[in-house]
């Protein structure tokens, strides 16, 4: 049996969390030879995320600092210190389906880490609005004439990756830009990237990414990345 890490990033999602728990196909993973765990990384919500988290049987570990990259790198020190083989990660708005974690899952065996692709897969009315769907297009073409390696939804928030993946990443992203730095960390430790497309669905509760602020941060965090491929703090830790 290989360990499966499963990793939700969240903060305020009461609306959505129960149904995302609920939807991953634990005993499908079992049949395919995964034991799962299902852990909850925290940002500080304040609607009872935590809670409904724990009384569904989920590990929850509550951030140290604020953002969702500061999360995501503390979920991934979580998988490192364990004995697990695989992580999976997914955003718990309800915009994603966990049903479809064996897709990525068949895709992982050829790849270092996988991506589920919104923009090529099946996009429910209302799920991204025009100026989301044109920045994320926008985003992933400049993040790709950048580093010359094909993606096609730069910005997506379903990602499985192999431990070998989670070991070679250097990140040091505190917000949104984490998965636009997963991409370029990838691309510099010459990672094996897959992409399968994926459903997306109208979130519940309330958006916390879109802006126009938060585009710019991506696209920041990639010209910068060109420039300096290694975080200051992986060049101090020779790592």
């Amino acid at each position: 049996m290989q360990r499966l890490f499963v990793m939700l990033p969240a903060l305020d999602e009461a609306d959505a969390v129960a149904q995302v728990v609920n939807g991953v196909p634990i005993d499908r993973l079992a049949k395919a030879g995964y034991q799962t765990k299902i852990v909850l990384i925290d940002g500080g919500s304040t609607d009872g995320t935590q809670e409904i988290a724990i009384n569904l049987g989920c590990e929850v570990i509550a951030q140290s600092s604020k953002g969702k990259g500061a999360g995501m790198r503390q979920g991934f020190k979580a998988f490192q210190a364990g004995d697990y083989d695989i992580l999976v990660m997914l955003d718990v708005d309800g915009t994603y389906d966990p049903s479809e974690i064996p897709i990525l899952l068949k895709s992982l065996k050829t790849h270092d880490l996988v991506i589920g692709d919104r923009l090529n897969g099946e996009i429910a009315e209302g799920a991204m609005s025009k100026m989301n769907w044109i920045g994320n297009h926008l985003l992933t073409w400049f993040a790709v004439s950048l580093y010359g390696v094909r993606i096609n939804d730069l910005c997506t928030g379903y990602w499985a990756f192999t431990r070998k993946a989670i070991d070679r990443l250097q990140l040091n992203s505190m917000r949104f830009e984490i998965e636009a730095e997963m991409y370029t960390s990838a691309v510099r430790r010459k990672l094996s990237i897959g992409q399968v497309p994926v459903s997306y669905k109208p979130r519940k509760g309330f958006a916390k990414l879109g802006s126009v602020k938060d585009g710019t941060s991506i696209a920041r965090k990639l010209i910068i990345r060109r420039i300096f491929p290694v975080p200051i703090e992986e060049i101090n830790g020779d790592s």
